[in-house]
């Protein structure tokens, strides 16, 4: 009985009808309830503030991490063939001290470019491009691994030597060009030929400058027309040169005034002047019917040289043919050799003046095409391309028509992008129309990673040094990460409206506008413009100044030695 009274005596604590007999106990026990309380709470909040703190500091501890590398990076630059350059161009965007916004930005494009190309490492090496959702390659330009020989470069800029190295050996070992295929001259130039062309400049490898002469060589018989207008497609291994049936024997303007960039520089680095000849006669016969606006139509007779009736555009078929002009100026170094390109430049930039409208109600300016004497409201994002080259162009002029060109590129990209933020994937079609009181709509829905807008953004921010080009890019890239990065690479998409994907990664998606975005997030000394000018797949070759027109120049032929000795002497000549 003791034991049982002793057990209930123990409980009664536990009883609520105790307390309630009892006030001052119950007010203590209420008491004791909310202190715990609060002492809980309070630790709790503790460690969540301990976990921000330590979070806080892990990421700066990242961040200076990301600095030291760069730094180390660009000590080891250094060492490194012309990625590294003179900082004229970037003086006006404060280089001394790397944004470590621009840091996290630049690691973050750079990620992108490793899941890209391991994807097409893993799924298509050695083809021409991937397709991701099937984790197969397909060869769109003939088997010549046109992902691996346009990423080189990019590689090569983002400090993925490893990667690169593994390339170059497929370069080296298994790149052969003896195909039985009909191939694109504008495309294997721009794609192939610049490709090689840039990783020898920057690594110095002459394995990269054979094989660059290989596939020119076999491009070359392209230019043997009554004019000199190539033809733009050729079979690799047997010649025959010929032009689509779809443009009625014409050559397209793009496409045959688009090879001068890598053909000159080719013709500078192997010292044999036929590839410059052939693409200069181009331009000189261009030259000799040249309209008062500088605009001319897509299509060109190759056998007499003269214009067909088609469109005119600075869009698709028309628009490096521009971008080409004002180039190969650039890549002479603007010496005299070179100055009647700028001249044909400058005159088809007051045909571009006449082009340009702009909308209602929010007047966007945008590029209109023309047939004959109409106009055609329709802009290609392909057009993008536009801005970026008007402000390269602009340092040319004197600074009143230097400050108009360069507005006008601020207007055209303000527009460009606005392409990208007007639908719901904030990613833009592939062009589009514009109609009074309606600014713009999309007309040809699909995005397939193109470059042309982040392209401009990259000039105009290492021109200007306006931040706001960069957030910009760094919009445009976080809807690709958003809508076209997937398992196994980047897709484009089918239609912006509804983001459903296609199945393809194109190769111009690691070799451009990743490139372009990571170079908007790097320092300017980063391929400066004042030493590299970027053919129209964004592959950087080396500027060589041209001091007199190259068959008189002494330059391929030996004779003036004290040519080429100043040309290594400064860097512009590889000996090996």
């Amino acid at each position: 009985m003791a034991r049982s009274r002793s057990s209930a005596s123990r409980w009664r604590y536990v009883n609520p009808a105790y307390y309630l007999k009892r006030p001052k106990r119950l007010a203590l026990l209420l008491i004791l309830f909310v202190c715990a309380t609060l002492v809980v709470w309070d630790r709790q909040t503790l460690v969540r503030e301990h976990e921000e703190e330590v979070s806080k500091l892990n990421d700066e501890v990242t961040r200076l991490q990301s600095m030291l590398e760069e730094i180390k990076a660009a000590k080891s630059g250094a060492g490194k063939v012309n990625v590294i350059g003179k900082v004229s161009d970037a003086s006006r965007n404060s280089d001394v001290l790397d944004d470590p916004i621009d840091i996290q930005r630049r690691e973050k494009v750079k990620d992108a470019m490793i899941h890209a190309w391991s994807s097409y490492e893993k799924y298509a090496w050695g083809h021409d491009e991937l397709q991701p959702q099937s984790k197969n390659g397909v060869d769109s330009f003939g088997g010549l691994g046109a992902t691996l020989i346009d990423a080189l470069d990019t590689l090569y800029i983002m400090g993925l030597d490893e990667q690169f190295q593994r390339a170059r050996e497929w370069v080296a070992e298994s790149l052969d060009f003896n195909k039985n295929y009909d191939a694109s001259v504008f495309e294997t130039t721009i794609r192939v030929v610049g490709g090689l062309l840039s990783a020898y400049d920057l690594s110095g490898d002459k394995v990269f400058l054979e094989k660059a002469k290989d596939i020119a060589d076999r491009l070359l018989p392209a230019w043997d027309t009554p004019s000199g207008i190539p033809y733009n497609i050729i079979n690799l291994a047997h010649g025959n040169p010929h032009n689509p049936g779809w443009t009625g024997g014409d050559s397209i303007l793009a496409d045959s005034g688009t090879e001068q960039l890598e053909f000159i520089a080719l013709s500078q680095r192997t010292g044999d002047p036929k590839y410059q000849h052939k693409v200069e006669n181009v331009i000189l016969e261009l030259n000799k019917t040249f309209p008062s606006d500088g605009l001319l139509p897509i299509y060109i007779n190759p056998h007499r040289g003269t214009r067909s009736y088609s469109t005119i555009t600075f869009g698709a078929m028309g628009d490096s043919f521009y971008e080409y002009l004002l180039k190969v100026w650039i890549q002479g170094n603007k010496t005299t050799a070179v100055k009647h390109y700028r001249e044909m430049w400058e005159t088809s930039m007051k045909g571009l003046l006449s082009l340009v409208r702009r909308t209602t109600p929010s007047s966007f300016a945008y590029l209109c095409e023309k047939i004959g004497n109409s106009l055609i409201d329709k802009m290609d994002e392909l057009a993008c391309f536009a801005p970026g080259m008007l402000a390269l162009g602009s340092s040319g002029y004197a600074p009143d028509e230097a400050e108009r060109f360069l507005s006008l590129a601020e207007e055209l990209a303000w527009t460009c992008y606005n392409f990208y933020q007007s639908t719901p994937t904030k990613l833009a079609g592939e062009n589009y129309f514009f109609n009074s009181g309606q600014d713009m709509s999309v007309g040809t829905s699909w995005n397939i990673l193109r470059p042309e807008t982040v392209e401009s953004l990259f000039y105009l921010w290492r021109l200007t040094g306006n931040k706001t080009y960069q957030e910009w890019g760094w919009n445009i890239f976080q809807a690709f990460e958003k809508n076209s990065r997937i398992e196994t690479g980047y897709v484009g998409l089918k239609d912006v409206s509804t983001g459903i994907k296609d199945n393809m990664m194109q190769s111009f998606f690691l070799a451009e506008t990743l490139k372009y975005l990571y170079l908007l997030f790097s320092p300017s000394s980063v391929i400066s413009l004042d030493e590299w000018v970027f053919n129209t797949e964004a592959h950087p070759i080396k500027i060589i100044p041209r001091y007199d027109q190259v068959e008189n120049s002494g330059f391929f032929d030996g004779k003036h030695t004290e040519t080429r000795s100043r040309a290594r002497k400064e860097g512009r000549f590889h000996d090996n």
